[in-house]
């Protein structure tokens, strides 16, 4: 009778809820400290976890940061887009979802220290840009596009500039002095989207 060597043992597999955990909390502290007032150890005891622990998920602090970035906005916006529907209707149908979202508190909050820890932390910045912005702009290129064929924007209209269009009137708006609540946030939005071409003109219901 033979004996049949065991295979290797693998390491212990990783719990899905104490990456979940720790990533939460490097968000947070993020958003409460910035960079500079987080750590490895300080992510540790608000995950309830050994910093041994935390080591495994990265090596330093912008490491978790930046998953921590990707984890909380990892969603996929370019799949949402229903080609079954106007533009029009694609955008309203999605409206009260992006409404509450720049009026959250907490979205505010990621905006204002992504934009501060843009040169000084680029690691962060560049997974913000790959993993949450990068989606978004191709998701409104998509729209763009459809429009283009309903003929609500000119056919030579440059994409890029009118996503810079969008994206830099939410954001300046967002970290205006006075926070939006969500009714005031689709009023704007509507308006924003009017003025690419994304709305008609008649469609404010506000």
């Amino acid at each position: 009778m033979t004996t049949r060597p065991e295979p290797p043992r693998r390491g212990r597999p990783r719990d899905p809820a104490t990456d979940r955990a720790i990533l939460d909390a490097a968000l947070a502290l993020f958003l409460e400290k910035g960079v500079e007032g987080t750590s490895i150890q300080a992510i540790a005891a608000r995950a309830g976890v050994g910093k041994p622990t935390v080591y495994r998920r990265g090596s330093s602090k912008e490491e978790l940061i930046a998953q921590a970035i990707e984890h909380g906005r990892g969603d996929h916006p370019e799949r949402s887009v229903d080609d079954t529907v106007s533009v029009a209707e694609a955008i309203e149908h999605s409206l009260p979802a992006s409404a509450a979202l720049i009026a959250e508190p907490g979205f505010r909050a990621l905006l204002a220290r992504m934009l501060g820890t843009t040169h000084t932390h680029p690691r962060i910045m560049e997974a913000s840009w790959e993993h949450y912005i990068l989606p978004r702009r191709r998701a409104a290129a998509l729209l763009l596009e459809r429009a283009v064929q309903e003929g609500s924007v000119d056919a030579d209209a440059d994409f890029d500039a009118l996503i810079d269009m969008m994206v830099g009137a939410v954001v300046y708006r967002v970290l205006q002095p006075e926070p939006l609540d969500r009714g005031r946030a689709e009023r704007y939005l509507r308006s924003v989207y009017r003025q690419v071409g994304l709305l008609p003109p008649t469609h404010d219901k506000g």
